[in-house]
């Protein structure tokens, strides 16, 4: 006769197995969401439209997820991180602060090229504003990591004089802007070339940060 006793050790394996599923399953309604959100917009996304994407019911998103709101903190979390988690081993190690300048600019357009949901997502989730209770609909500090190494390269190019005298703040949010503006250009423009894009954008921001002496002649007015 077969027991159905089990041992610590068969436990932890269920436990662990079953922990694995829960994650995946997790995972596949976070990233369903934020193509429902990057393809619907915000306010059409609703959980059931989220659900049939996953091949779930409502009622699996919310044994995961408390609600919309919760759904949505977690889709900008995984999308910020998963950002991170692509450009960071191309950011590290440069040797100086032109160079990691170029590589960030260019793998944030490589996230953008290889996940243009998750960005598209963020910005549709921004135009919805705030919650009804006024809050945020994520928490803003995810966003601070990137904001930070553009801060620390900028600075790192200016100490070593690398680059010109400028506004780190205003500079920061420039190319900030710039990029973030990609997503919504994919949607007008679908076959946008982003190597291409990358390119340009590394070239726009070479020229307004290196400290280059200015050439030619000058108006003296004599």
């Amino acid at each position: 006769m077969r027991s159905n006793f089990k041992t610590s050790e068969q436990g932890t394996a269920d436990q662990g197995r079953q922990s694995f599923i829960e994650a995946a399953r997790r995972a596949q309604i976070i990233d369903c969401a934020a193509e429902a959100i990057a393809e619907l917009g915000f306010a059409q996304a609703s959980l059931a439209q989220i659900a049939k994407r996953a091949g779930v019911s409502t009622g699996v998103i919310s044994y995961y997820f408390a609600g919309k709101d919760d759904l949505i903190r977690a889709v900008a979390a995984h999308v910020f991180a998963t950002g991170e988690a692509l450009m960071r081993p191309r950011i590290q190690n440069q040797p100086d602060a032109a160079t990691t300048l170029r590589v960030f600019i260019e793998a944030s357009l490589a996230f953008i090229k290889a996940k243009p949901s998750y960005p598209l997502a963020i910005l549709n989730i921004i135009r919805a504003g705030r919650t009804e209770g006024g809050a945020p609909r994520y928490d803003p500090s995810i966003e601070l990591p990137r904001r930070d190494g553009f801060v620390e390269i900028l600075e790192w190019g200016q100490r070593d004089g690398e680059f010109r005298p400028f506004s780190v703040p205003v500079m920061v949010t420039t190319i900030i802007e710039a990029i973030d503006a990609v997503p919504q250009q994919l949607v007008v423009e679908p076959d946008l070339d982003l190597d291409a894009y990358a390119a340009e954008l590394v070239s726009l921001f070479d020229h307004a940060t290196r400290n280059a002496p200015i050439t030619g002649a000058s108006v003296t007015g004599d």
